[in-house]
C-alpha cells in the first residue's frame, strides 16, 4: 500500500474573490513558526529594551533640563555681575562637568545626545527660580550640589540597566559561519526512528572553527557533559546561561571568566554527533529557550 506524505493546506481568502490554497509540508511549517517565533522573540527583547531604559532616560531628561535651567541663572548672573568672582568661576566649573557627567550616562544608556547649553538669555534670574528671589551664588552652589546628588542616584541605577543588558547572549558563537543545520524544538531523530525535542541551535562548521562566547561571565562546566561531548557552559548573571557542545578542545578552565567575543574551545563531534558542528543552547532561569532571538546583534 502506498504510504502518503503528510501535507497542510493554507486557504487564503478575499470578500468577493476567489480562494487560494497553498499545500505545505511539515518542515515548511515548522520553519514558517520558527521564522515567526524570531520574529515575536525580537519584538520582545525590543520592548523590553525600550521598558528598561525608559525610567532611566525620564530622568536624565529632567538632568538635563535641570542643568539648563541653572545655566541660564549663571548667565543671568553674569550679565548683571560683570566679571565672576572665585565662587562663580567654581559654581561654573562644577556645573560643565554636570553637563559632561550627564551626556556620558546618555551615551552609555544608548540615549540621543541633549544639549544642556542655554538657548537664549531670559530676564529676572531665569526660569524655574523663586518669584521676585534673585538667584545669588551661594543659591546656585546649593541647586549644582543638589543636581550633582541626584545624577549621583541615577548611574547606579543605570549600571545595574546596562550590566542586565550585557549579560543576555546576542550574536552568533560561531560569527563566520552562520547556517543552521537543525533547529530548536521537535525534530527527527538522525540516529535512529521517532522525534525528539532539540534544545538549542546546531551550526555547521569546519572541524578546528574558534568558537566564541555571546556574552560576558563565569565559566560554570567545561570538560564532557555526555551527549554533548566536551562542551563549555558559561553563567552570565541574571538568569542567563549558555551551552556550547560537541566541541574537540576546549580553551577555558572552570571559574574563568570570559569576555564577549573570548574563544571557548573549537568545533569538534564530540558526544551524539554526526559530523563537525557546534551545538548552541541558550538558558533563561535555568529553561532552555529558542537561541534564534538571542542570535541577532
Amino acid at each position: 500500500m502506498p504510504r502518503h506524505r503528510t501535507r497542510y493546506t493554507l486557504f487564503l481568502t478575499r470578500t468577493g474573490g476567489r480562494s487560494l490554497g497553498l499545500e505545505l509540508t511539515p518542515l515548511a511549517v515548522g520553519l514558517l513558526f520558527l521564522f515567526l517565533g524570531g520574529l515575536l522573540g525580537l519584538g520582545a527583547y525590543l520592548g523590553y529594551k525600550a521598558a528598561s531604559l525608559r525610567p532611566l532616560e525620564r530622568r536624565l531628561e529632567a538632568l538635563s533640563e535641570e542643568a539648563r535651567r541653572l545655566s541660564l541663572a549663571l548667565e543671568e548672573e553674569r550679565r548683571k555681575n560683570g566679571a565672576l568672582s572665585q565662587k562663580a568661576r567654581e559654581t561654573e566649573e562644577e556645573l560643565r562637568k554636570l553637563k559632561e557627567a550627564i551626556e556620558e550616562l546618555r551615551r552609555r544608556a544608548g540615549l540621543p545626545p541633549k544639549s544642556v547649553r542655554p538657548a537664549r538669555l531670559e530676564p529676572q534670574g531665569g526660569p524655574g527660580l523663586p518669584p521676585g528671589e534673585e538667584p545669588g551664588w551661594a543659591f546656585l552652589k546649593e541647586e549644582v550640589l543638589g543636581l550633582r546628588r541626584e545624577l549621583e542616584g541615577v548611574q547606579p541605577a543605570l549600571e545595574r540597566t546596562l550590566a542586565r543588558e550585557a549579560a543576555r547572549p546576542r550574536g552568533l558563537p560561531l560569527p563566520y559561519f552562520r547556517e543552521v543545520s537543525s533547529h530548536f524544538g521537535l525534530r527527527k531523530n538522525p540516529f535512529g526512528r521517532g522525534s525528539e525535542f532539540h534544545d538549542g541551535l546546531d551550526f555547521s562548521a569546519p572541524y578546528g572553527a574558534p568558537v566564541r562566547a555571546t556574552a560576558p561571565g563565569v565559566v560554570v562546566r567545561a570538560g564532557w557533559m555526555g551527549a554533548y561531548g566536551l562542551a563549555v557552559q558559561v553563567d552570565h548573571g541574571y538568569g542567563y546561561q549558555t551551552l556550547y557542545g560537541h566541541l574537540s578542545r576546549l580553551e577555558v578552565r572552570p571559574g574563568e571568566r570570559v569576555q564577549r567575543g573570548q574563544v571557548l574551545g573549537r568545533v569538534g563531534s564530540t558526544g551524539r554527533s554526526t559530523g563537525p558542528h557546534l551545538h548552541y543552547t541558550v538558558f533563561q532561569g535555568g529553561v532552555a529557550v529558542d537561541p534564534s532571538a538571542y542570535i541577532k546583534e
